[in-house]
């Protein structure tokens, strides 16, 4: 294998280079995952582990969805509910 010794290769020559690198990576880690889903067909509790990642999948979901959809009442409104149940406290009191 040759190695150029050209400091800036040209743009095509930085692309070519680019993808070749994203190519093996992506190869590299298929390979990891192919092992590793190999590995997880082999245990004895395969169900047991698909029944956790289900679950923990759907709390994952569950908080996203909290984080995204939960919108906190406005702060005047939380004050003026203050204000209301203070007013209806001076008034039992009297």
């Amino acid at each position: 294998m040759t190695h150029s010794t050209q400091r800036d290769p040209d743009p095509d020559g930085q692309a070519v280079l680019l993808v070749a690198g994203l190519a093996d990576l992506a190869v590299s880690t298929l390979g990891s995952a192919v092992g590793a889903v190999r590995g997880l067909l082999r245990r004895s509790d395969t169900a047991d582990l698909v029944r956790e990642a289900e679950q923990d999948l759907q709390a994952r979901g569950r908080l996203a969805l909290d984080r995204y959809t939960h919108v906190p009442p406005a702060h005047l409104e939380v004050l003026a509910r203050h204000v209301k149940a203070r007013r209806a406290a001076d008034a039992g009191d009297d």
